[in-house]
């Protein structure tokens, strides 16, 4: 005799009972996850008005206070623009990069206070939250970083829409994998405190290893060779190389070098979208097993 057969007439079904939702509505309720997630992040950007602006101040006191006071000791025949234009990049790569690593203290407070384990208990794949997060947070990086574009004027560069186009793809790239390199290491962390401490360490090293200050082809052969292995200078220098396409007047020089020549514009952006989906995998797996 069947299970169904030994049921109550009228007794609700049992879980076994019930049939197996179609691929294409298991696949829209996995949509709808990823999209709530985004939205949430979104309106958490809106309603935290202060808190955005006092995360943009930093990158626009260094263009205009550093860039100001360095722009006439650096000789523009150096870097083949003025240092304004030529730190325009590495403020825009600042800009997304702290709403990004946000996301991998957040996950880990999330766990901490028991919000990550009620998220958990959503009919929906343990990765596709993770996707949304990732999702969210790059969209909340590429945002903020938007905003930074309204002063390109302010260095010297058009208002021209594909510049503009062209510089806000590289951001959401950018952000993109540094959102998921964030998310990478707190899959692996139990304590923001750890997560603070490492990127403590390893934050400004990358950042200054990037080539958003100074040209990396002054640096020593050993830092040369680590900004290679960084995505922040694949980043800056896609974002500076995206200028030149629109500008080539105002081509400033490059950073990265593979055995003493550039990578071609799409190979870079290739090895940034590749690190940042080896990054979401890695933490997918991880954060698959059980807690």
């Amino acid at each position: 005799m069947t299970t169904s057969a030994l049921r109550a007439p009228g007794a609700p079904a049992a879980a076994a009972d019930l049939p197996e939702p179609a691929p294409i509505d298991r696949l829209r309720g996995e949509l709808r996850a990823v999209h709530a997630l985004v939205h949430r992040d979104l309106l958490r950007l809106a309603h935290q008005r202060v808190h955005t602006a006092l995360m943009l101040i930093q990158p626009v006191l260094y263009l205009f206070l550093l860039g100001g006071g360095l722009a006439a000791l650096i000789p523009e025949a150096a870097l083949g623009v003025g240092y304004r234009t030529y730190l325009f990049p590495g403020m825009l790569m600042m800009t997304v990069q702290g709403p990004a690593i946000m996301v991998g203290i957040r996950l880990i407070t999330d766990r901490q206070s028991g919000y990550l384990r009620e998220l958990l208990m959503a009919p929906v794949r343990r990765s596709t939250l993770l996707l949304g997060v990732c999702a969210g947070g790059t969209a909340v990086a590429a945002v903020q970083g938007a905003v930074l574009l309204i002063l390109a004027g302010a260095v010297g560069l058009p208002y021209d829409p594909l510049l503009l186009a062209l510089l806000l793809a590289g951001m959401v790239l950018a952000s993109f994998t540094i959102t998921a390199l964030s998310l990478a290491l707190a899959v692996s962390l139990a304590r923001p405190e750890m997560f603070h401490m490492l990127l403590g360490l390893v934050m400004m090293p990358l950042l200054f290893l990037s080539g958003g200050f100074f040209p990396l082809e002054n640096l020593p052969a050993w830092a040369r060779t680590l900004a290679a292995g960084n995505p922040l200078a694949y980043g800056v220098d896609l974002l500076r190389r995206s200028i030149a396409v629109r500008e080539p007047h105002q081509a400033a020089v490059t950073g990265v070098e593979w055995f003493g020549s550039r990578p071609p514009l799409a190979l870079e952006a290739g090895v940034l979208l590749t690190i940042g989906v080896l990054a979401l995998l890695w933490a997918a797996h991880r954060f698959a097993r059980p807690e």
